[in-house]
C-alpha cells in the first residue's frame, strides 16, 4: 500500500467518526437523561421557545446517527464492510444527520416573533 492523498483522507474520515459518534451520543444522552433541551433544534445557537416539543425528534436524529456510526465503526474494525460499503454509510449518515437537524432547527423557529430592525 502505497501512502498517498487517498489513504490519507480514508484514515481521517475513518478516525473522524469517533468524534462524531460520540458527540451525537452525547447529545441523545443529555436530552434523554439529563433533560438538557439546550442543544434541541438550534438555530443560530439559540433553541426554541419551547425546546421541549422538539427533544424527541432531536433525540431521534441523534440516536440513529451515533448508532449508524457506531455500526460502520465496527463493520471496519471486524473487516465486515468493504471501504465503498463504509464510506458511502458513513457519508450518507453524516449528511442525512445535518440536513435533518437544520430542518428541524428551521421548522422549531418558524412561528417565533421576528426582532424588528
Amino acid at each position: 500500500m502505497v501512502f498517498d492523498i487517498g489513504v490519507a483522507m480514508t484514515w481521517i474520515l475513518f478516525l473522524a467518526l469517533f468524534p462524531i459518534a460520540f458527540f451525537w451520543l452525547r447529545r441523545c444522552w443529555r436530552i434523554l437523561m439529563k433533560r438538557d433541551f439546550s442543544e434541541v433544534a438550534l438555530k443560530r445557537g439559540e433553541p426554541p421557545a419551547d425546546a421541549a416539543r422538539w427533544a424527541p425528534y432531536e433525540l431521534t436524529i441523534n440516536g440513529i446517527g451515533g448508532i449508524v456510526i457506531l455500526f460502520v465503526i465496527g463493520g471496519v474494525v471486524t473487516g465486515t464492510l468493504s471501504y465503498d460499503q463504509w464510506s458511502a454509510i458513513a457519508g450518507t449518515t453524516i449528511w442525512c444527520k445535518f440536513f435533518t437537524s437544520f430542518a428541524l432547527g428551521r421548522h422549531a423557529h418558524m412561528n417565533t416573533a421576528k426582532k424588528a430592525a
